[in-house]
């Protein structure tokens, strides 16, 4: 189903309700820049890291497709565990998984207040920059905790640029790809409003920076396009 949801007023802050489920496959593919080629890169690190009786957990799994394609691709055996607090898409998630036979976990909770058991592997797909600044930080620390040694956390997310220019154009630049995809500026600027301190991105350097802090021995960038990263942390 097409995204048409910013194509009407909207008079609500952006949420993960029934509307945006249905059409969150699609949105993601029009309205994150080369969203396929970060999550090929996100599958190929999380299988690397994957261990027999391994566990993975997807913070904000939304529909579960990386979950999925990870599923099809495991040579070990594996639980995958998909957490999101939106019943509408974890519907589509278990709808998703049950069509293809995939035994993968999806649970609607708290990503802050979840008890994580040890994991090789954290993915978060655009989640961290939903999750307010004050409590960013302690989630970051979970996941730390959680990870096995050597364990990674592979996390997108939109960033910042402290250069007030540079950072205008990379809006710019952004908003020239939505509209290559079919987005009007009505759309654009209503999706916008909608997220107006909702979406709190932080810059390159402070998502490294944070990781470090909070108990990764190391993390950098392994794909960008303007200002959307997709980062490793390694414990």
């Amino acid at each position: 189903m097409n995204d048409k949801v910013f194509s009407k007023p909207i008079k609500k802050q952006f949420e993960f309700d029934e509307e945006v489920a249905a059409v969150f496959d699609d949105m993601l593919q029009r309205s994150v820049p080369f969203y396929k080629e970060s999550q090929k890169i996100t599958e190929f690190f999380a299988l690397k890291h994957l261990t027999e009786n391994g566990k993975l957990y997807d913070l904000g799994c939304s529909t579960a497709s990386i979950l999925l394609t990870i599923h099809r691709k495991l040579e070990v055996e594996a639980s995958l565990i998909g957490l999101d607090n939106s019943e509408a898409m974890l519907e589509q998630a278990r709808r998703k998984c049950e069509a293809y036979g995939a035994p993968i976990i999806v649970q609607n909770a708290d990503i802050l207040e979840y008890a994580y058991e040890e994991a090789d592997v954290f993915i978060s797909n655009y989640t961290l920059q939903f999750i307010r600044p004050l409590v960013r930080e302690e989630l970051v620390k979970k996941i730390a905790n959680a990870l096995k040694q050597e364990g990674v956390f592979l996390f997108s997310e939109k960033v910042i640029s402290h250069h007030s220019k540079l950072n205008k154009d990379l809006i710019e630049c952004y908003y020239d790809f939505k509209k290559e995809q079919g987005y009007s500026e009505y759309e654009i600027m209503q999706k916008r409003e909608a997220l107006e301190n909702v979406l709190v991105p932080y810059s390159e350097e402070e998502n490294i920076t944070m990781a470090k802090n909070c108990g990764f021995s190391h993390c950098e960038v392994i794909f960008r396009w303007a200002n959307f990263c997709t980062f490793i942390a390694v414990k």
